[in-house]
């Protein structure tokens, strides 16, 4: 009979779908995220001759993240840092900073961090351990990352968002940088705020969320 026939068709289908992994069914959430260079910046903390820590800042790194918030040891980095665009707050300062015996900003314009592999800690902590480029030497570090949040970013265009704090401690000696020893110190402690965005469509999760009609003003709004 040909229902008897469509019944034992559907059986079969369902044997074969028991015998399935219920990892083929599970949403694969590795995604690309390109990172934010507006909300990303570099800080650096220096010693200046015991008397203070001199604090700077680089804005605008580039770069990729590859992140899976379930499978930390999925995660890629691969971040290019402007050097040129140190700030210290002192154009005189900034200057010297960037000369050929500092960071060589001239020859050196960039530095770069490409992870090798992650070591999870827990759901929101890992070490990140990778190979940093800076004023031409390479050497290996690790980083303490904390993923601040990873969810659908609340303003336009509400694209899928991660955020990360990172910190590590570098000797500059280590890279080649030794000049001025009696006036900068050699511990060099690091602190990145970064923010990537996921370029592609939105999945499930995400686009379960509406962002919500907002009332028109009653008056124009004075301009800030």
């Amino acid at each position: 009979m040909p229902g008897s026939t469509a019944r034992r068709a559907l059986l079969r289908f369902l044997c074969l779908l028991a015998l399935l992994p219920a990892a083929a069914f599970a949403r694969d959430t590795l995604a690309e995220y390109t990172l934010d260079p507006v909300h990303t910046r570099v800080m650096f903390a220096i010693s200046h001759a015991g008397f203070s820590n001199a604090l700077g800042t680089v804005s605008g790194s580039t770069g990729t993240v590859v992140f899976d918030p379930d499978d930390w040891t999925r995660a890629r980095v691969d971040v290019r840092v402007p050097i040129a665009r140190a700030d210290l707050g002192d154009a005189d300062w900034n200057k010297a900073t960037l000369a050929k015996s500092l960071l060589d900003a001239e020859g050196h314009p960039e530095a770069r961090f490409v992870s090798t592999r992650v070591e999870p800690v827990d759901a929101t902590h890992a070490k990140v351990h990778g190979d940093l480029s800076l004023r031409g030497v390479t050497r290996a570090v690790v980083l303490d990352v904390t993923l601040n949040a990873a969810k659908r970013h609340p303003m336009p265009p509400f694209r899928r968002t991660v955020g990360f704090t990172a910190t590590t401690t570098l000797s500059r000696a280590d890279f080649g940088i030794t000049a001025w020893k009696s006036v900068i110190g050699d511990e060099v402690a690091l602190r990145i705020e970064a923010e990537a965005t996921y370029d592609g469509k939105a999945d499930e999760e995400t686009e379960m969320e509406t962002a919500p009609a907002l009332p028109a003003p009653a008056s124009p709004e004075p301009t800030p």
